[in-house]
């Protein structure tokens, strides 16, 4: 194995041409119902911190399959989901009964001036076109209302990912193609967004809070290869070089890390949480 530096890698969303980004974007309805089962969704710590208490009318922006719109049902009087795929939004529907599914996207919401008081997006954010998101979700917030933006994945800090970083450096004599897609697996999408809301000038919003939230899944090697087939990067793979790089994959967390069959390991993650109150 080459001793290629894990975070050489990877390449910021930022860096990628626009056209990338937008197949990259819509790749996932491809996979709704295998996202559904498969990507985690926010803590319930994270999202309390953002949501305000007695709030009646809340959004998720980006919703996807509704791993974060599950969360908001039962703290707001009213959810509404906006995605613009119609097959992460079917699922979403089928899932989420309890929560308004609409077409719209970050940058056209199709919701009145005033009309909500929190907008939330879960690791959605990053695909959108920021400044007139944030123009947008200010004419949607009612005066004092919340913007929330969420990223949850592995943590890279963790031991986990510590344990398999240590193990990958010392090498294990897999094919090139086996080391990316574990560190894909053990350290997110190659490709992985900015964890960051930022708020620039004349736009109708305070400066951003931070919070960190962390916790733990236990997780078989189904799963593990479950959660590396969500990413975007895998998802626009052809077919044969995606079954390799699982497969290779699946082999190392095997020979690396003894987890295969019905044997878990727990995996940190990591959820980092943004908000920012609306300007009068």
């Amino acid at each position: 194995m080459p001793d290629t530096p894990l975070q050489d890698f990877s390449v910021p969303l930022s860096r990628i041409p626009v056209e990338e980004k937008t197949e990259r974007a819509g790749s996932f309805g491809t996979v709704a119902s295998h996202y559904e089962r498969y990507r985690p969704g926010p803590p319930d710590a994270a999202v309390d911190w953002i949501i305000p208490a007695g709030v009646d009318t809340v959004v998720d922006l980006g919703a996807g399959t509704g791993a974060l719109t599950r969360l908001l049902v039962g703290r707001a009087a009213h959810v509404v989901a906006v995605e613009p795929d119609d097959r992460m939004r079917a699922v979403l529907r089928d899932e989420v009964p309890g929560a308004r599914a609409l077409e719209g996207r970050g940058e056209s919401i199709p919701l009145p001036d005033g009309s909500v008081d929190a907008v939330i997006a879960s690791s959605s954010w990053h695909w959108m076109d920021p400044v007139p998101t944030l123009i947008e979700v200010g004419r949607v917030l009612r005066p004092q209302g919340v913007l929330g933006a969420l990223w949850s994945g592995p943590d890279p800090e963790g031991p986990f990912i510590s344990q398999a970083r240590a193990l990958l450096a010392a090498g294990s004599g897999a094919a090139d193609g086996g080391q990316g897609g574990m560190r894909e697996l053990i350290l997110g999408d190659g490709s992985r967004p900015a964890s960051t809301l930022e708020i620039p000038p004349n736009v109708p919003f305070g400066p951003p809070e931070r919070e960190v939230f962390t916790w733990d899944m236990a997780l078989d090697a189904d799963e593990l290869i479950g959660l590396l087939g969500t990413f975007s990067w895998v998802i626009l793979l052809p077919e044969e070089q995606r079954t390799r790089v699982c497969d290779e994959a699946r082999w190392l967390l095997r020979d690396l890390l003894g987890v295969e069959g019905e044997v878990t390991v727990d995996v940190d993650f990591r959820c980092d949480a943004w908000k920012a109150g609306r300007s009068p």
